[in-house]
C-alpha cells in the first residue's frame, strides 16, 4: 500500500448514466476517501469501454458488459460488486407496435453494441436475428427513456428477453460489471500499470464503499445522478437507478456469480462467444 508521502493514481472509466454516476458517488465527490490513494473519473460509453479495454487497455478500473468480458480475461479481472444485475427483468426488444416471436426472427434491431449482454441475450433468444450496430448510440438518451418507459408501462414493452429463456428460471441478469486490471496471475498477461492483487483488493473495496455511501444517502446521491442522466425525469432516473443500484451492485452473491458464468457459458456453446471464459472475482 503507498505510503503516505505518495499516493497512488487509479483511472476509473464508467459510463455517463445516472445508475453509474449514483455509484460513484462517494468516490467521485471525495465523500469515500482512501488514504494514500487518488481516484480519476473518465465518463463515456459502454460499447467504447468494451472496445479500449481489447484492445488498449489503458484504464486500471473501467465499467464492461459482462459479453466482453471473455475477450479481454487475459489483462483484466472481474470485480465482485459494482454490476448492474436485474432481478425479474432483463433487456428488451422494444418497437412502435407489438411483435410476435416470428416478427423477431426478420425485423432489424437496433443494438447498443455487439459486446453489449443485451445483444448476447437477443442472439441466445434468436440467433439469426437481424441488427444494426450504432443507431442506439447515435439517440442515446431517447433510448435511455424510452426503455425505462417502457418498463414503467407493461402494455408498451413487446419483448422481455428474460422471460423467454424458460431455462433460466429466477436467476439474476447480470449486465454491466467492472473490472480490475490484474496482478501476475498465472497465465494472464501483465502489464507495466498492472495494479497488482493489494491493490486491486483495496479498490474494490473503495467501490462497494461508494456504493454504500449512496445507497445510505440516496436522495444527495440521486441529486449528483441527475446531472448525468441526460434529460431522464427525475422519478425516471429514480426508478432506473432502483433498477440497477441494488443489495446485488454490493455483492453479487453465490447465485448471482453463477448467473455470470452460466450466461457466459451459454454464449460460449452457442457459439456466439468464440472462446470459453474463465470467471475470476476480486472481493
Amino acid at each position: 500500500m503507498p505510503t503516505s508521502a505518495a499516493i497512488q493514481e487509479i483511472n476509473i472509466a464508467h459510463s455517463p448514466d445516472s445508475d453509474d454516476a449514483f455509484m460513484f458517488y462517494g468516490l467521485a465527490t471525495n465523500k469515500v476517501r482512501v488514504p494514500g490513494f487518488k481516484f480519476n473519473h473518465t465518463l463515456t460509453d459502454i460499447e467504447t469501454l468494451n472496445q479500449r479495454a481489447i484492445h488498449d487497455p489503458f484504464y486500471d478500473v473501467t465499467a464492461i458488459s459482462f459479453h466482453a468480458y471473455p475477450y479481454m480475461q487475459e489483462t483484466y479481472t472481474l470485480m465482485a460488486c459494482g454490476g448492474s444485475v436485474g432481478e425479474g427483468y432483463g433487456p428488451m426488444v422494444v418497437a412502435p407496435r407489438k411483435l410476435s416471436l416470428s416478427d423477431v426472427k426478420k425485423t432489424r434491431i437496433a443494438v447498443p453494441g455487439t459486446l453489449t449482454t443485451a445483444y448476447l441475450t437477443l442472439k441466445l433468444f434468436r440467433s439469426r436475428c437481424r441488427n444494426r450496430h450504432g443507431a442506439l448510440r447515435q439517440d442515446h438518451s431517447r433510448c435511455r427513456r424510452r426503455r425505462v418507459r417502457r418498463r414503467a408501462d407493461h402494455s408498451r414493452r413487446p419483448i422481455d428477453l428474460r422471460q423467454q429463456r424458460p431455462d433460466q428460471g429466477a436467476r439474476p441478469r447480470p449486465m454491466v460489471a467492472r473490472a480490475d486490471r490484474p496482478s501476475t496471475a498465472a497465465g494472464r498477461q501483465c502489464y507495466p500499470r498492472s495494479l497488482g492483487e493489494e491493490t486491486m483488493r483495496i479498490t474494490t473495496s473503495a467501490l462497494r464503499d461508494s456504493i454504500q455511501h449512496a445507497l445510505d444517502h440516496r436522495e444527495e446521491a440521486l441529486e449528483y445522478a441527475m446531472q448525468f442522466a441526460r434529460d431522464l425525469d427525475p422519478s425516471l432516473a429514480n426508478k432506473f437507478v432502483g433498477m440497477y443500484v441494488n443489495e446485488r451492485t454490493l455483492n453479487y452473491g453465490e447465485d448471482g456469480r453463477e448467473a455470470i458464468r452460466k450466461l457466459l457459458q451459454m454464449g460460449f456453446d452457442r457459439g456466439i462467444i468464440p472462446m470459453k471464459a474463465e470467471v475470476a472475482f476480486v472481493g
